[in-house]
């Protein structure tokens, strides 16, 4: 056992880099599918549909030019966690709420994460106090049938 496997349990699934564009979600989704290959097909689908609206977000809201890394783990047998890493940004992801039920319905944008917030079973975000500005994390925990 090594001091990684101590600080890190679970299964951990090898980080994926992409370029901060929307151009790349089609690569997301194909690599979440080869990488969840044997897990339930609507938890997959699921899946998908969440990392592709944090990448894309990573992409609108982020600082241009950088870099967007996802990260996933089974951090027990019934818990699937997904991680969108980006440059960071002005401001920090949260559902608005800011809105009455008129403007919510006439409203076009920023809904991905209440589409985040239906699907996962638990979602939040870090920003990184030593870099502020400079990172931000977002995720996502979907419940597994160990099956």
């Amino acid at each position: 056992m090594s001091a990684l496997d101590i600080a890190l349990p679970g299964v951990w699934w090898p980080c994926r880099g992409y370029a901060g564009d929307l151009s790349e979600l089609a690569r997301v989704r194909a690599d979440l599918g080869q990488d969840l290959i044997g897990f339930d097909p609507d938890l997959v689908d699921t899946v998908q549909l969440v990392v592709s609206e944090l990448v894309a977000n990573a992409a609108k809201y982020a600082r241009p030019g950088g870099e967007v890394v996802r990260t996933m783990c089974l951090t027990d047998r019934r818990t699937l966690r997904v991680a969108v890493s980006d440059p960071g940004g002005p401001t920090r992801p949260r559902i608005p709420t800011e809105r009455t039920a008129d403007e919510w319905d006439v409203a076009e944008g920023q809904r991905g994460l209440l589409l985040v917030a239906s699907l996962a079973a638990d979602w939040g975000c870090h920003a990184f106090p030593e870099w502020p500005g400079y990172f931000t994390q977002v995720w996502a925990a979907f419940h597994v049938d160990p099956g």
